[in-house]
């Protein structure tokens, strides 16, 4: 039988039939949340939450509250930047989400997309948050009821922190690693070695920085690896003092930083997230870039 002790730790992840008995129990602080996303159509997530969502659910978009296009954001450029915590507030308090709300994320894309929002969460010292383990395919290939109705949403009050914790900018990396800090690049091989970038102005990596795909913490049914298989993944590196995750844009990095907490390796402020990640990094000509396999 698979290990799910993981589940327990850090309200990090938590699993299809977890979350169906908390909805049977009727749990008054429970707050599902569907962040579905694709990056090549904005609008398909809320598209499939209109078409079906577990019971319960309202909908966050990624690419229009998890993340502002408007130049106001505080930790700097790229794809995907984070919002101030005042305007993350008024995305919780409109969900209904307090400060006491046990909050479950869910995606179809591994966790990849829900983590996002977990990070964001924990950042702002926001403990009781998890991540569907499996997500919405999960769900419905385990039977689960699921419906069209968008649920009705009275308003909350949310009191956030004035800054994020744990953000690092890209002048920040740089000093990182010249102290010989570990930064961890969470994208796929090919586009760590440079050998393709479907996305971003230059192919390649931080120099210095280690790979570590992000999607190699799940299994091929889609969830997540044993404990002992993501402890002996993440021993491969040394992680070192405050590590540095990023990625393409701030996303999927987060799923490194969600395995990091729920195996109790490091919580968020102790292993840190450069938001503008690759796809701020590769659009400063000023900035090295390093391509192959090594850091």
């Amino acid at each position: 039988m698979r290990d799910r002790r993981y589940y327990r730790h850090g309200m990090a992840l938590i699993s299809v039939e977890e979350l169906s008995a908390r909805i049977g129990h009727g749990d008054d602080d429970l707050v599902i949340c569907d962040v579905r996303f694709d990056l090549s159509d904005h609008d398909r997530g809320r598209r499939d939450y209109n078409a079906a969502h577990i019971a319960g659910a309202r909908f966050i978009d990624l690419h229009h509250e998890l993340a502002v296009h408007d130049g106001s954001s505080p930790t700097g450029g790229g794809r995907h930047p984070l919002p101030t915590t005042q305007q993350f507030a008024e995305v919780l308090e409109r969900n209904g989400i307090s400060p006491s709300s046990f909050v479950v994320a869910y995606d179809d894309a591994g966790g990849a997309v829900a983590a996002r929002l977990w990070w964001m969460l924990r950042s702002i010292e926001h403990q009781r948050a998890a991540v569907l383990d499996g997500g919405y395919p999960a769900w419905v290939s385990a039977g689960q009821h699921v419906e069209t109705d968008t649920p009705t949403v009275n308003n909350s009050t949310y009191v956030v922190p004035p800054h994020w914790a744990g953000v690092v900018t890209a002048d920040e990396v740089v000093a990182a690693i010249d102290s010989g800090r570990t930064v961890i690049d969470s994208r796929a091989e090919a586009r760590y070695r440079g050998d393709t970038e479907p996305l971003d102005p230059q192919a390649g990596h931080v120099p210095g920085a280690l790979n570590l795909f992000h999607g190699g913490n799940l299994s091929e049914d889609g969830l997540h690896r044993p404990v002992a298989d993501l402890r002996e993944r993440l021993n491969s590196v040394d992680l070192g003092q405050q590590p540095i995750v990023y990625c393409g844009s701030g996303v999927t990095a987060c799923h490194n930083l969600l395995v990091m907490s729920m195996l109790g390796i490091a919580e968020p402020g102790d292993a840190l997230l450069y938001p503008g990640s690759w796809s701020e990094w590769s659009r400063d000509k000023q900035r090295p870039v390093a391509t192959g396999d090594a850091p």
